[in-house]
């Protein structure tokens, strides 16, 4: 069943954030623009790949009012400890999530129940808690930070041009589309 235009499930956890512990909820969330980054596991290969990547990507997103929240069934404290240990890993200022129990992972329909691990699953919910962006990979194929950035900009555009539509690939600033019997078979 396809998440988008569904709420972001509900939660509380704990997150290791700029060097200390916090608890955030599903209701810190709301407000603003978020994307929540499953990834399978901490101390793995690609994982740390795609959380640097989007570490790159992160004073964009800010920028665009977008807070970021890497999800994984790690707990907050072996997120800390793998601050600590990586330097790609080191450069995230962004909350990553623990998720021991698997709440928040099955309450996206990411959950790989025999492994007790999440999807490579990238979501994104507008200020309403609605998700409007919704992509997951099989775990050997790595996320596109920059692409996460675009689709952000993309539903962002949508959202504040009511009647306007993103065709495939656009970039900030390109023409858009309004639907109507005029463009039926001209596209």
């Amino acid at each position: 069943m396809s998440m988008i235009n569904k709420s972001i499930p509900e939660f509380t956890t704990e997150a290791f954030v700029n060097g200390e512990f916090k608890t955030i909820s599903s209701e810190d969330v709301k407000g603003k623009w978020s994307i929540f980054l499953f990834y399978p596991a901490d101390f793995t290969f690609v994982c740390p790949t795609e959380l640097e990547d989007m570490a790159n990507q992160y004073a964009e997103l800010q920028g665009l009012g977008v807070e970021v929240y890497a999800v994984s069934t790690d707990s907050h404290f072996v997120h800390k400890a793998w601050h600590d240990a990586s330097d790609a890993i080191g450069k995230i200022n962004y909350p990553m999530l623990g998720d021991t129990t698997g709440r928040i992972t099955r309450g996206f329909d990411v959950m790989i129940e025999e492994a007790g691990q999440a999807l490579r699953g990238t979501f994104l919910a507008n200020p309403e808690g609605i998700i409007k962006v919704a992509e997951i990979h099989d775990l050997g194929i790595g996320r596109s930070a920059k692409d996460m950035v675009r689709k952000v900009k993309a539903a962002q555009y949508v959202a504040d041009h009511d009647g306007e539509v993103c065709p495939a690939a656009w970039e900030e600033g390109q023409a858009t589309l309004t639907p109507s019997l005029d463009l039926v078979g001209k596209i």
